[in-house]
C-alpha cells in the first residue's frame, strides 16, 4: 500500500480508510483556521489523483498568489511522501524533508497514512487538513474573496444536490473503483468491482454523449474529480490495476471528453505522466514486484482534436480561462505531450 492508499480488507474487498483530519479553513475561522493569504501551504504530489484535484482547482480559481504549493516527488517509502524534488530534499517554505513532519508537529502519535493533498500552516509547521473532498470544495466556497477575476464557479449552489450525488457515484465506482479492482483480495471481489467500474463508465458515456460536461454546459468540480482518474486510465489503471475491458482511448465519448478537458487550461498543464507511472509501478511492489515502469503509452494522441465543441457549452461559464502556469510549477516538457 502507498501512503495515500491506506485501507483494510473485509471479505477480500479493499476498503479505503476515509478518516481524514476534519479541520476546515474557513472565511470565518470557526475551526480556528481563518482564510488568510500566505498563512498556508498546499502540499501535493503530481502522481496522486486526489492531490491532482487540488492542483487543478487552485489553478482554475487563481489562488496561486495567496496559497503556495509544495510538490513532493513521485515515489515514497513506507513512512511518508518526501520533498526529493527540492534542493537538499527539503521543502523551501516549510523547511522539512518529509510530509510526516507536519503531521507529527500537530499530532505526535498520528496513526493513519501520511496523505496528499494536505494543507500546512506555515508558521506552526502543523498540518491543518488532509480531507481532500472537503478541501477543494472549500477552495471554491470559503476562499472566494481571493479568487482571480473571471474564476469559474466550480460548485454552483443551484446544482449542488445533483452534483453531490454524481460525485458520490463517481467516487465509489470510478475514482476508488479502480483501486478496488487493483487491490482486490480475491477473484470474486475483483470481478465484482470490475463490473461496477465499467457499468459506471458506460453510464457516464451516455450522460456525456448529449452534454459537454457532467453537469451541463460548464466545467464544475464534478469534472475535475472524474478527469484525474480518466487521465491515469491508460497509463496505469488499464494494466496495473487490471481495468482492462477497454482502454480509455477505446471508449469514444469518454476519450473525447477527457481530451477536451486535457486541452483546457488548468487541466492538462497539471498532468505529469512520468510521475504518474513512476509512482504506481515503482511503489506498488505487491502488484509490480520488479518495479519496472512501462515505456508507453504514446501520448501524442492526447492532442488530437476532440470534437466536443459541437455540443456547445461555455467551459468557464461567465468566467475566463486561467493564465499561464505559475513560474516553478510547470510540468517538464518531456513528462507530458506538448502542442
Amino acid at each position: 500500500m502507498t501512503s495515500n492508499d491506506q485501507g483494510a480488507y473485509v471479505e477480500d474487498e479493499f476498503n479505503r480508510d476515509m478518516h481524514y483530519i476534519p479541520t476546515r479553513i474557513t472565511a470565518d475561522g470557526r475551526d480556528g483556521y481563518p482564510v488568510e493569504p500566505d498563512r498556508y501551504r498546499l502540499v501535493v504530489a503530481r502522481a496522486c489523483p486526489w492531490a491532482n484535484r487540488a492542483i487543478i482547482v487552485r489553478r482554475l480559481l487563481g489562488l496561486e498568489p495567496v496559497l503556495s504549493m509544495g510538490i513532493c516527488g513521485p515515489t515514497h517509502d513506507a513512512r511518508s511522501w518526501t520533498f526529493d524534488l527540492d534542493p537538499d530534499g527539503v521543502d523551501p517554505v516549510l523547511g522539512i524533508p518529509r510530509l510526516q513532519d507536519a503531521y507529527f508537529a500537530r499530532y505526535a502519535d498520528y496513526p493513519r497514512g501520511i496523505t496528499v493533498p494536505a494543507i500546512v500552516e506555515v508558521d506552526s509547521g502543523q498540518v491543518v487538513t488532509n480531507d481532500y473532498p472537503q478541501l477543494t470544495l472549500d477552495l471554491s466556497t470559503e476562499w472566494s474573496e481571493h479568487h482571480r477575476d473571471g474564476a469559474p464557479d466550480l460548485y454552483p449552489e443551484a446544482l449542488r444536490d445533483e452534483m453531490d450525488e454524481v460525485m458520490e457515484l463517481v467516487f465509489h465506482d470510478v475514482n476508488n473503483g479502480v483501486y478496488k479492482c487493483g487491490f482486490s483480495g480475491s477473484q470474486r471481489a475483483y470481478e465484482r468491482n470490475y463490473e461496477k467500474l465499467f457499468d459506471r463508465l458506460d453510464w457516464l458515456s451516455e450522460r456525456l454523449e448529449v452534454q459537454r460536461y457532467l453537469m451541463g454546459d460548464t466545467i464544475t468540480e464534478a469534472d475535475v474529480r472524474l478527469f484525474t482518474t480518466l487521465a491515469r486510465f491508460d497509463a496505469v489503471y488499464h494494466g496495473h490495476f487490471k481495468c482492462n475491458r477497454s482502454k480509455l482511448s477505446e471508449m469514444p465519448v469518454l476519450w473525447a471528453y477527457t481530451r477536451d478537458l486535457f486541452q483546457t487550461p488548468g487541466f492538462g498543464d497539471t498532468i505529469d505522466f512520468d510521475h504518474i507511472k513512476r509512482h504506481y509501478y515503482e511503489v506498488h511492489r505487491d502488484i509490480n514486484p520488479t518495479g519496472v515502469v512501462p515505456a508507453g503509452p504514446d501520448l501524442a494522441n492526447w492532442l488530437e482534436p476532440h470534437g466536443r465543441d459541437d455540443l456547445g457549452g461555455r467551459p468557464f461559464g461567465d468566467g475566463t480561462p486561467p493564465g499561464p502556469v505559475a513560474p516553478g510549477e510547470e510540468v517538464p516538457d518531456d513528462h507530458t505531450p506538448r502542442g
